[in-house]
């Protein structure tokens, strides 16, 4: 078995490998590597496994108190005496820590701990309190964000997909019925993408305490990742980035539905084109995306042949307007993510009806943050870059709503 050292230098050479050539690997050297990841990763989580009980056993015996289970570094007592580990990314140490190399590039020995570095470059974990606020924040901000579907599935891996649909056959008592096989025919992969937020250091160059510090930098990681992983879901190209869902192919041309300018406004037309469209399974999850102007304008408002408001604004009026559309949410996003129906030019996405759990971002949601010196604008930038990747793992409930 090799030692924690070789282990560590070892997927580090992987990390590399990955992260220079991307898509020119090939998938059978991703399986490889996926097997030898594993594989190092449980020879690793065993030495270190034996380290700690060795360790353990040597602190008893100082002690003179073997079997008695006693507080060992990196864990603290909890009310009930279970040892709880300590996160080194959220002590206050490493916080202050990591302030004073955002506004200094200054590299304290607390960062590096128990880090590999593969490169020259510098760079240091973000702490947990400010990576903790800003799921918080994408979670509570992000219209989309928050009702998609959210994995953290090894990049390059295939996620299978079963659309066989079994047949019942009547028999008699020569006859049987087929056998049907159950297999998944398509799938879904997700690749590596970086979204990265950049910081100038003369926008946080005065900020001296910790808690401002902290308030700071993740307000502004948090307004430039939103917006883009939300115009992403929506538009993303595909290529370096999430695939949105206007943007996929794989959506049926069935499921294109042009309202002219005449119906758009029509109750009964709505019905027709867009609720008939919608497979019953997918029914019962599926909203509604589109822009204010687009709601506010023409949903909001509209009447069916018995002129009862559509919309039900007021109904529930002390919970406040309920925005819901032939009994579905309505979310309404920015302009640059849905064009409203006013702007949109003829055949562009003017609403979106789907179940949102269909969509999937792929991310671990970790962040690192690294600093650099910008030689054409003579100043200090700190990034923080997020991998992730998105895409419809079904597209067969998405109904798109296109101006006519």
């Amino acid at each position: 078995m090799r030692t924690i050292q070789e282990i560590i230098a070892r997927l580090a050479e992987i990390r590399a490998d990955i992260e220079t050539r991307g898509d020119a690997i090939t998938a059978e050297e991703l399986s490889g590597y996926e097997a030898e990841i594993q594989s190092l990763t449980e020879q690793r989580s065993q030495l270190e496994n034996a380290a700690q009980r060795r360790q353990q056993m040597l602190n008893n015996i100082a002690a003179g108190t073997q079997g008695v289970v006693l507080d060992t570094p990196g864990s603290q007592r909890g009310a009930q005496g279970a040892a709880a580990p300590v996160d080194p990314y959220g002590t206050t140490e490493y916080r202050q820590a990591f302030m004073e190399y955002c506004r200094t590039g200054a590299i304290s020995p607390i960062l590096r701990a128990d880090q590999v570095t593969t490169t020259t470059d510098i760079s240091a974990a973000v702490p947990t309190t400010i990576l903790n606020e800003v799921i918080r924040k994408l979670g509570s901000y992000g219209q989309l964000f928050s009702r998609v579907r959210k994995t953290a599935i090894q990049g390059g891996m295939s996620v299978p997909i079963l659309s066989i649909k079994p047949v019942a056959t009547w028999i008699t008592e020569t006859t049987s019925s087929d056998r049907q096989k159950l297999q998944a025919n398509t799938s879904v992969t997700f690749n590596y993408y970086g979204l990265e937020c950049k910081i100038s250091q003369s926008l946080i160059a005065t900020i001296v305490g910790l808690e401002t510090f902290e308030n700071t930098i993740t307000d502004l990681i948090v307004e430039a990742m939103v917006a883009k992983m939300e115009e992403s879901i929506v538009k993303g190209t595909g290529t370096g980035q999430m695939l949105g869902v206007t943007v996929d192919a794989r959506v049926p041309a069935t499921n294109k539905v042009t309202i002219t300018a005449a119906n758009f406004g029509k109750w009964d037309a709505w019905k027709k084109q867009v609720f008939a469209k919608m497979p019953i399974k997918y029914k019962a999850k599926a909203s509604f995306v589109m822009a204010a102007g687009t709601w506010e304008g023409y949903i909001d408002g509209m009447v069916d042949q018995h002129g009862q408001p559509i919309g039900r604004v007021n109904y529930g009026i002390t919970d406040g307007i309920q925005e819901r559309f032939g009994g579905k949410e309505v979310i309404q996003v920015e302009d640059d993510i849905v064009t409203p129906y006013d702007d949109a030019a003829a055949g562009d996405v003017v609403a979106i009806f789907m179940p949102l759990g269909d969509y999937c971002i792929n991310s671990n949601m970790q962040l690192t943050m690294r600093r650099y010196f910008d030689e054409d604008k003579n100043e200090w930038v700190d990034k923080a870059i997020l991998v992730a990747d998105g895409k419809i793992l079904d597209p067969n409930g998405v109904i798109l709503v296109l101006k006519g």
